[in-house]
């Protein structure tokens, strides 16, 4: 029998460590990266994700400009461009000279016990 919880794709519970909001499946917060329970399929489950979306850029603020503010923000939307999420995820300030340097990845897996016949019928 696997640890891994069984339930519906795209449940989520709370992190006991940082209480974010992470998948029901998940082994390791992926927020904290607090180890949450043993998971003898770790190592298999590993080797099945897989990054769809990787962006990474980086801003250089002049060294002759006042000081910049920034807020990055992150967006979720569906199939129907209707937005699912919006957060703030970061805010601060860029002063002259300085650079920060932001990246954005989707991590993905397959779904324990979720069978491709079940695909339309969830929707969120």
């Amino acid at each position: 029998m696997s640890a891994v919880r069984q339930g519906m794709p795209g449940a989520t519970r709370v992190c006991p460590h940082c209480k974010a909001t992470i998948l029901e499946t998940a082994s390791v917060c992926p927020a904290c990266r607090h180890h949450l329970r043993f998971d003898s399929d770790a190592n298999a489950q590993t080797a099945k994700r897989f990054s769809p979306l990787h962006v990474e850029g980086t801003i250089r603020h002049p060294p002759s400009d006042g000081a910049w503010e920034y807020s990055m923000v992150l967006s979720i939307k569906n199939d129907r461009g209707e937005e699912i999420t919006r957060q703030v995820v970061g805010v601060g300030a860029l002063f002259p000279g300085e650079e920060r340097t932001f990246t954005l990845s989707v991590e993905a897996f397959e779904a324990v016990g979720y069978k491709a016949a079940n695909k339309g019928r969830l929707r969120r």
